[in-house]
């Protein structure tokens, strides 16, 4: 089997380094990217480096050719474009897999809405999340992730061709709980950064107790099981997301707080937009969602509504 990864990111090259222990991989990366021509320069990048089963393109065309399995690992809000890019390229039958995380953000949909609404060629589409960072990964640490997908099949396949001792993978039974849990930690993650950057570090855990039964109620709402908030697509994230160096969220809403510019991709920022037109077209409160929107989009006190947010009218803990 070879497989082909669109996106040469962190994520993405990891993706090449981890499946190019065992096959073929073609990595895609965009024409002009920096990323792209280091990595045909040196092999390497901050994160990995590439053996030699690993070959780089520009040429999305011979990368579609390339494989039957396509994983995608770029930026949520880019996913609609790429898509329709696809159109041009050889992608009937194929299995794509979407290792990525966010909504997007002036639809609040899916990701896997998005790209079946683009992709006019029938394939096979899978979702790949769940905790785990490229810095421990490489460092052989090992961890559990979630697969996927509208065809139980399709997500056994995945399963059964790519789950192994680094990356041990578990079956997904609910695509639309296991997005929205998995898009809407990086939100949580956001948050917990701003409590960090704030001094506020310890009430970390209630963010984690209280994100969880917001997101689990906005899945219920749209028609998922609220139990895939607690599963590994989010509440078994948070290790990775709210408190880990390596978070790219987490990171942001420390930096946010403290007025420091940060370069990385943090997809919990047009998430959260998503997640509060989300709450309100199904008339669920989402609290933490809505406080992270006024802070990062409507210029509101942090040091306020961040304290205020723990101190809401009491009510049962499992109340609606």
């Amino acid at each position: 089997m070879q497989i082909t990864v669109l996106g040469c990111g962190r994520w993405g090259s990891f993706l090449a380094w981890y499946h190019g222990q065992h096959r073929p991989v073609m990595l895609w990366g965009r024409p002009g990217s920096k990323g792209l021509a280091a990595l045909r320069q040196t092999r390497r990048n901050g994160y990995v480096q590439l053996p030699d089963s690993v070959r780089c393109t520009d040429d999305l065309m011979a990368a579609l050719a390339f494989a039957d399995t396509v994983i995608i690992s770029i930026s949520a809000q880019q996913l609609r474009a790429l898509a329709r890019q696809l159109n041009a390229c050889p992608a009937a039958g194929k299995t794509f897999i979407l290792c990525m995380k966010g909504l997007e953000c002036d639809t609040g949909k899916r990701l896997t809405q998005v790209f079946r609404e683009e992709l006019n060629q029938p394939a096979d589409v899978a979702v790949w999340v769940g905790p785990g960072h490229v810095e421990d990964f490489t460092r052989g640490i090992p961890n559990c992730m979630v697969v996927d997908s509208d065809d139980p099949a399709v997500v056994d396949r995945i399963v059964e061709a790519f789950s192994g001792e680094l990356i041990r993978l578990y079956k997904g039974r609910d695509l639309l709980g296991t997005e929205i849990g998995a898009a809407a930690k990086n939100v949580i993650g956001i948050a917990a950064g701003m409590l960090d950057g704030k001094g506020l570090s310890s009430m970390k855990g209630a963010l984690m107790a209280r994100g969880a039964r917001e997101v689990a109620r906005l899945i219920r709402a749209m028609g998922g099981s609220e139990l895939s908030a607690y599963g590994l697509c989010h509440l078994g994230d948070y290790e990775a997301t709210l408190f880990s160096p390596h978070s790219h969220n987490r990171q942001f809403g420390e930096n946010f707080i403290q007025g420091k510019p940060y370069g990385q991709l943090a997809e919990g920022v047009p998430t959260a937009k998503a997640m509060v037109a989300l709450g309100r077209r199904y008339g669920v409160e989402l609290p933490i969602s809505e406080t992270v929107y006024r802070i990062l989009y409507e210029d509101v006190d942090a040091g306020g509504v961040l304290s205020a947010l723990f101190a809401r009218p009491v009510k049962g803990e499992f109340d609606l």
